[in-house]
């Protein structure tokens, strides 16, 4: 299973969320710090969760953070993220 399908089966599980973008742009850094041959280094999400409800973007990315532990600490270099609730989303 490729890192970006893993990374969008945990965030579905924990966070069930309406919406979920998983953007592998691994081929932008190519060459970098971090960058492994074959990609799959270096990820950009959007997550609409009514999970993310009461918390602030700092515990919302702590929160995923948290989801994606094993990926942080293995093959992503780099994640960046945006997180929104349903209505901040407009869903």
């Amino acid at each position: 299973m490729s890192v970006a399908e893993t990374i969008r089966l945990k965030i579905v599980e924990r966070l069930q969320p309406e919406r979920l973008e998983v953007k592998d742009e691994s081929h932008l850094h190519a060459g970098h710090a971090g960058a492994r041959e074959g990609g799959e280094s270096h990820f950009r999400i959007l997550v609409v969760s009514e999970r993310f409800e009461g918390l602030t973007p700092v515990a919302r990315q702590r929160l995923v953070n948290d989801i994606l532990r094993e990926e942080l600490a293995g093959p992503v270099h780099a994640l960046a993220m945006k997180t929104q609730t349903p209505d901040e989303a407009g869903a």
